[in-house]
C-alpha cells in the first residue's frame, strides 16, 4: 500500500478540523519509545534492508538504533507470536514486525499472509501495545526490493516512523482518561464532602428541636408541679 502526493493528508486540513470539533489528537512521535522489532529471517535479503530502515528511523526521530531489541523468527507465519511475548513483557512501547512474503506458484502466499497481518492485529488489541505491521506482501521480488531501498520511503523506516507515531498518540489519549478518571474522583470527593456536611447539619438540626422539645417539655412539667401537689394535699 502507498500513498502519492494527491492522497496525503494535508496538515492544513487537520488543523482546521482541530479548530471545529471538542478536542483533536494528532499524531506526534515519541522520541523516547523503546521499540522492539520482530523480523523473519525468510526472504532475509528483503528483511534485512526493512530492518535497516527501522533502526535509521530510530536513530533520526527516536531513541537511537542502540535502544531497540531485535528477535529473529524463522518467517512471517511466527511474527505474531514473538511479538505477543514482547508486548506482554512490559519492557517496550511498541513492536515492529518485518516480513516479506512474496507470491509464487502455490497457495503458500495466502496460507501466511493473512493469518500474519490478522495476529499482528489481535496482539495489538489484546495487549494495548501498538504492533506494527511492517510484512511485505507483493507479487514479485522486485517489488519487494522496491520497497526497503534506502531513505524514508523504506517500509520498514515507515513502520517504525508508525511505531514512534502511535506511541505518542496512545500517551496523550491515557492522559486524558487519567485526568478525566481524576475528575471524577474529585467530584465523587466533592460529592461525598457534601453528603457528609449535609448529615452533619441534619444532625445539628435534629439536636436542636431534641433539645427544646426537652426544654419545652421540663417547662411545661414544673409549671403543672404545684398544681398536682396542691391537689394531691
Amino acid at each position: 500500500m502507498t500513498s502519492s502526493d494527491a492522497t496525503r493528508v494535508d496538515q492544513g486540513g487537520v488543523d482546521a478540523v482541530a479548530r471545529r470539533v471538542g478536542a483533536s489528537y494528532d499524531v506526534a512521535a515519541d522520541r523516547s519509545a523503546q521499540v522492539a522489532v520482530v523480523c523473519a529471517r525468510f526472504n532475509g535479503g528483503v528483511t534485512l534492508r526493512l530492518l535497516d530502515g527501522v533502526l535509521d528511523a530510530l536513530d533520526q526521530h527516536g531513541p537511537g538504533s542502540h535502544s531497540a531489541v531485535v528477535a529473529w523468527v524463522p518467517g512471517a507465519f511466527e511474527l505474531p507470536l514473538a511479538a505477543q511475548c514482547l508486548a506482554r513483557s512490559g519492557t517496550v512501547d511498541a513492536v515492529v514486525a518485518l516480513g516479506a512474503v512474496i507470491r509464487g506458484d502455490t497457495p503458500h502466499f495466502d496460507f501466511v499472509a493473512g493469518p500474519c497481518a490478522e495476529g499482528l492485529s489481535r496482539v495489538a488489541l489484546e495487549t494495548s501495545v501498538p504492533v506494527v505491521f511492517g510484512v511485505l506482501t507483493t507479487e514479485t521480488e522486485a517489488q519487494a526490493f522496491e520497497r526497503c531501498g534506502p531513505g524514508p520511503t523504506n517500509k520498514g523506516y515507515e513502520a517504525a516512523m508508525t511505531a514512534l507515531a502511535m506511541v505518542g498518540l496512545l500517551g496523550r489519549l491515557a492522559g486524558r482518561d487519567a485526568a478525566r478518571s481524576a475528575g471524577y474522583g474529585a467530584a465523587q470527593i466533592v460529592g461525598e464532602d457534601a453528603a457528609r456536611s449535609a448529615g452533619y447539619g441534619a444532625a445539628q438540626i435534629v439536636g436542636e428541636d431534641a433539645a427544646r422539645s426537652a426544654g419545652e417539655a421540663a417547662a411545661r412539667a414544673a409549671r403543672s408541679a404545684p398544681a398536682r401537689l396542691g391537689r394531691g394535699g
